[in-house]
């Protein structure tokens, strides 16, 4: 690849650059506290279900305020919510450092959740400053860089956990402090650098829709909740929402379940915690960037979901029969070099079987279902911890497998290569 061509890949609009920076640090806040949020429950004397409903809190909130922030921000412009969401989880996290009760921590969570939408906000800026050729780059891009967010987190999360108490927040709670500054950072980047982009035409006609009914107004549909439902039987596409479900849950399942597992069964300490997820993704992202592209233009999709999803159970199973910290890093370094995979695989697909058209409705449902998978996983995890600390791998294990299978008995219904329009 010559030169002119490395910069043509990179050739995108200057606020484009800054909205994805702006999300690489936003990214950083979010994973610099979230492999602690289990530990730092527990300080609470909250027990596993409880602590397993903070990140339900979250994620129930966030699928309730992001069409809530895009609605206003459709109406307001960009860049006012953008500092909105921003600014909410700077206030969250400072709540949550300094929360007293246990009461305190889940308001916190659910305002973190609630005015979570900032992701969503970033990719409507990048629509409208980028044209049609230019969007799906831009997208993949600020996706790249978002996930290098969760590298440079967990790394973070470590540091933080070195600095002495402060004002009796112990090292757990300035690990909440330490994601507020950086969100902050993020806000005041924001607030300087980003101009609006919502086009000043559309900003004015939202407003005269809007002064016209007098109030702003959502529906349900606004949610999703009458896509998903009806989704599931659309013809073909809804067995793929349900994988989608099906590999979101499992998936969170296994995400809070590991952090008792690690505490109480491998006998480790925050720290260790910390260091897992920085593995985790450090293997994640090089493997997307280097082996996913390659893989998905060579293969076909569906086969290689199935593996993916395979070697994901597998590995799930792998954990409780070898319960011991150096097997329990051998299964993450393998575990994480498919972790990524899943996810774009199944939007890959469901963009090769979706007319250009129906593209944007068909992967919003895919995010509705994986949302709803991000809510019920760590409750339903939350439950089998409260049993039992390995009964959570079996299960989602077998699950897991199941999923795997289940997605190869589509193999036949579907486009399955990238060369397949």
């Amino acid at each position: 690849m010559n030169f002119q061509n490395i910069k043509g890949q990179f050739d995108l609009p200057t606020t484009f650059w800054i909205v994805t920076l702006v999300g690489f640090i936003n990214s950083v806040s979010f994973t610099i506290i979230y492999p602690l949020l289990y530990p730092y429950a527990k300080q609470f004397g909250l027990n596993d279900f409880q602590a397993s409903l903070l990140l339900t809190a979250f994620s129930v909130s966030q699928f309730i305020g992001t069409p809530i922030l895009g609605r206003l921000s459709d109406r307001l412009g960009r860049k006012p919510l953008l500092v909105m969401s921003l600014l909410g989880t700077v206030a969250a996290n400072v709540l949550a450092a300094f929360a007293p009760f246990a009461w305190l921590l889940f308001t916190a969570r659910m305002l973190d959740g609630v005015t979570g939408g900032n992701n969503s906000i970033a990719s409507a800026v990048i629509s409208d400053i980028t044209n049609k050729d230019q969007r799906a780059k831009a997208l993949g891009i600020f996706g790249a860089v978002f996930r290098l967010g969760f590298v440079v987190g967990p790394a973070l999360s470590y540091l933080a956990l070195q600095l002495p108490p402060i004002l009796g927040i112990s090292s757990l709670g300035i690990s909440f402090l330490v994601g507020a500054s950086i969100a902050l950072i993020a806000t005041i980047l924001t607030v300087f650098f980003l101009p609006e982009t919502l086009p000043h035409s559309e900003k004015q006609e939202s407003e005269k829709q809007e002064s016209e009914k007098q109030d702003f107004y959502l529906s349900w549909r606004d949610f999703g909740l009458l896509r998903i439902v009806r989704s599931v039987a659309r013809p073909q596409l809804g067995n793929f929402f349900i994988l989608t479900f099906l590999s979101g849950a499992t998936f969170t399942i296994f995400t809070f379940a590991f952090q008792p597992f690690v505490l109480e069964v491998l006998k480790q300490d925050a720290k260790t915690l910390a260091i897992i997820f920085a593995v985790v993704g450090i293997l994640g992202f090089i493997s997307q960037v280097f082996a996913f592209e390659p893989l998905r233009k060579k293969f076909n999709l569906i086969d290689i979901l199935f593996l993916t999803l395979m070697i994901r159970g597998i590995t799930f199973l792998l954990i409780p029969i070898f319960p011991t910290i150096t097997a329990f890093f051998i299964i993450t370094v393998v575990f994480s070099l498919v972790l990524s995979f899943p996810m774009p695989l199944i939007e890959s697909i469901l963009s090769l079987n979706s007319t250009q058209k129906e593209q944007g409705e068909v992967l919003g449902i895919n995010v509705s279902y994986l949302s709803l998978s991000n809510a019920l996983g760590p409750a339903i995890s939350g439950l089998l911890v409260s049993l039992d600390y390995l009964t959570p791998f079996w299960i989602t294990g077998v699950l897991t497998i199941c999923t795997a299978l289940f997605a190869l008995q589509l193999k036949s219904q579907f486009k399955c290569r990238v060369g397949d329009w």
